[in-house]
């Protein structure tokens, strides 16, 4: 589990590149950003194993690679994120929150296939 936090500030710092470069406008360089974050965030959140002694640290990062995923636009492995988050023993707060980031994921998929 020492593995896992250096994996994380390294994709808090990516992230805040990636939510700076947003602000600014320039969504094609914050997505790819975004991207990276979301392989960092989901390498430390898959090494923390399924225990109620690893809550609410391994939802938490599950919750954070999930949005990653999304604002790369990387659907299908946000929605397989927010997933893995709900399984075990999450807290409640962040179990709604996982819930609510799903349901978010679940409008693009129907934008997604609206436009198309």
């Amino acid at each position: 589990m020492k593995d896992v936090r250096p994996l994380h500030n390294k994709a808090m710092e990516l992230a805040e590149k990636a939510y700076a470069l947003q602000k600014k406008g320039d969504a094609e360089q914050a997505k790819h950003y975004f991207r990276e974050a979301y392989e960092l965030e989901s390498q430390a959140a898959l090494l923390v194993p399924i225990d109620e002694e690893n809550e609410p640290s391994r939802s938490v990062l599950f919750r954070s690679a999930g949005s990653l995923a999304l604002n790369a636009e990387l659907y299908r492995e946000a929605e397989k994120m927010v997933s893995q988050g709900l399984l075990g023993y999450p807290p409640y707060e962040i179990a709604t929150e996982l819930r609510e980031l799903f349901e978010e994921i679940a409008r693009y998929f129907v934008q997604n296939i609206q436009a198309a």
